[in-house]
């Protein structure tokens, strides 16, 4: 290094705007330069970190020291291990420790994701994946369902044209309107991909208000929809009448899940807007990004359909048709933005992110 003060200046920029936890440190162990995450974490300021030796901040300090000595004699290109990493007046935070050189001689990168992060991070990828494969799953049956279902369709209308028995015509229309149920299905199906994204400035609370309206008209006694919005919430581009229906499709699932509360007359479900920065999902990275949440007092999700939720044709209630929640995870999906849900009995939470910047 050309002087102390080199290596903070020249990661700061770049580092700071990280919402994982990163320092660089010296062979010796010695931080060279914590990152503004890590501060935060830590409860610590960056001058208090930068010039200690990163291994007191281990419970155990052995692996760490094993790793800085692993990266003096090149033993390894990335080294990966769990720790837990200890903080001033807190309990230990578990971390997934990721320790690579840099290309500055004798300086190694330490990223430290806290495990929890790490988990999200892996479910987000695969409700991601999940939803592509969905998608093309659901595209390519529609397309093969809808040629034969029309030709069983005109075929029963034209044997309904030659037969002259009473019971035998009631056969046909059996047929031709069972076909035209299943055709109402397809279409349903293919709707989120054939819909035009009509783009133009949208205000969430707008779109909550809608929302709220509609439910608040179905179901006007026994539910108490709560506002908890930050109103400081910028407009943004996107499909206001997609957006619309996403939320919509959560909130009634959540009102029709509320039926014996709303008996009771304690039902509640509340929409929570507010910003989040620095964070990433769907495999990047957002300056700013918006979350709305969608939380109820219902029963929660029954858990043999936890890990299938935005599947299409899964229902936690009998005569659902399943498609509310597959076609509110494509609809937020166009808008580069992800939902998710924890849920447990007494409180579920279903939340929308959306990229703003």
């Amino acid at each position: 290094m050309t002087s102390d003060n080199a290596s903070p200046r020249r990661y700061a920029e770049a580092f700071d705007l990280l919402a994982t936890l990163v320092t660089v440190v010296r062979i010796d162990g010695e931080v060279v330069f914590a990152n503004a995450a890590l501060e935060d974490v830590m409860g610590l300021p960056r001058r208090a970190i930068q010039g200690s030796p990163l291994s007191s901040y281990f419970t155990e300090t052995q692996a760490f020291e094993n790793a800085m000595q692993g990266a003096h004699s090149n033993a390894f290109a990335t080294l990966r291990y769990d720790a837990h990493l200890r903080r001033p007046s807190q309990d230990p935070l578990p971390v997934h420790v990721i320790v690579a050189p840099t290309d500055v001689l004798g300086e190694v990168l330490v990223e430290l994701l806290p495990l929890e992060q790490q988990t999200r991070q892996d479910r987000e990828s695969r409700l991601i994946d999940q939803a592509q494969a969905n998608k093309e799953l659901i595209r390519n049956l529609a397309h093969e369902i809808k040629n034969p279902l029309g030709g069983i369709r005109g075929a029963a209308q034209l044997l309904q044209m030659e037969v002259v028995s009473r019971d035998l015509i009631e056969y046909t229309q059996v047929i031709i309107h069972e076909a035209d149920r299943l055709q109402l299905l397809v279409d349903r199906l293919l709707a989120p991909h054939r819909r035009p994204h009509v783009v133009g400035d949208v205000n969430i609370h707008e779109v909550c208000e809608r929302v709220r309206s509609l439910i608040m008209a179905e179901f006007p006694k026994g539910l108490r929809m709560v506002r908890d919005y930050d109103t400081s919430i910028p407009e943004f581009r996107g499909d206001r009448e997609q957006l619309i229906q996403a939320v919509l499709n959560i909130v009634h699932n959540a009102a029709q899940a509320l039926s014996d509360r709303i008996v009771e007359g304690d039902a509640e479900i509340i929409l929570r807007t507010r910003i989040t920065r620095q964070v990433t999902f769907g495999k990047q990275r957002y300056r700013l990004a918006l979350e709305l949440h969608v939380i109820d007092n219902g029963p929660g999700i029954p858990q043999d359909i936890k890990d299938r939720l935005f599947f299409p044709l899964v229902s936690g209630r009998d005569g659902g048709s399943g498609l509310g929640l597959n076609l509110a995870q494509t609809f937020v999906q166009q808008h580069h933005g992800l939902i998710e849900c924890d849920s447990l009995p007494g409180r579920t939470d279903f939340k929308i992110l959306i990229p703003l910047a």
